[in-house]
């Protein structure tokens, strides 16, 4: 129920967006069922509103979405015995903040089902859908002003920023990637300046951290040296069975 609560306010704010970008109601509800993902339809809006290529809107979408990769694989250890259908309806209702509930909920609580991670999703998949579909109706009896646009997606990325921020190495990235960002958008002119600028961040963090991981140097302790990060509040069924 938080979580669903939670996306009554950015799901009407994205309902409003996507309906100045030009997306009917239908549409509206149709994006945010396929998508689901509060970034992916910010960025939709953002990249529609500046006449973007539909090739790059793709392009840039895959890559901000290809983290579920990285998340669905974490949780499909809990998976292992379910069928085939049940894995497909779980992986397409699949976002950050039911992943989220759902790997906390398997890590510590040994009664956590399948079936009911399934409708943690399906229910905020629900609430998400409708806080989109009034956002488009708000949206079509008022009028917006498109600049609004690109100020809500920078404030949501930031925000993301700043929550990913754990280490000195993710940060170092972070401001690399916003250098490399600038660079490529001004040689070529174009959004897929920000998937080449990703691209070689990401691959300049990896062989950082696989050569930091192979040496006990103090480099390797000072770039994984936390900068921030959560208080520790329940322990995992893997450290409770150690203890």
């Amino acid at each position: 129920m938080p979580l669903c609560l939670s996306y009554l306010p950015i799901g009407l704010a994205c309902g409003i967006l996507l309906h100045a970008a030009g997306f009917n109601f239908f549409m509206t509800f149709l994006v945010s069922v396929v998508v689901f993902s509060g970034g992916a339809q910010f960025l939709i809006a953002s990249l529609l509103t500046i006449n973007a290529p539909l090739l790059s809107i793709v392009v840039t979408l895959f890559f901000l979405e290809l983290r579920y990769a990285l998340l669905g694989s974490s949780l499909s250890k809990y998976m292992r015995n379910q069928p085939q259908r049940f894995i497909w309806l779980f992986s397409v209702s699949l976002n950050d903040e039911n992943y989220a509930i759902n790997y906390l909920k398997f890590a510590t609580d040994k009664n956590w089902t399948p079936r009911q991670a399934l409708m943690v999703e399906h229910y905020s998949l629900i609430s998400w859908a409708l806080a989109n579909l009034v956002g488009s109706l708000v949206g079509s009896a008022i009028s917006i002003n498109l600049e609004i646009v690109d100020f809500a997606l920078t404030a949501l990325f930031l925000y993301m920023i700043v929550m990913q921020v754990r280490n000195r190495l993710t940060l170092i990235i972070g401001l690399l990637s916003a250098v490399l960002a600038a660079v490529c958008l001004v040689a070529t002119k174009s959004t897929i300046g920000i998937i080449i600028s990703t691209l070689l961040a990401s691959f300049v963090g990896f062989f950082i951290e696989s050569r930091l991981r192979h040496t006990n140097t103090k480099a390797e302790k000072w770039m994984f040296g936390k900068v921030r990060g959560p208080a520790m509040t329940r322990k995992t069924i893997e450290e409770k069975n150690e203890s």
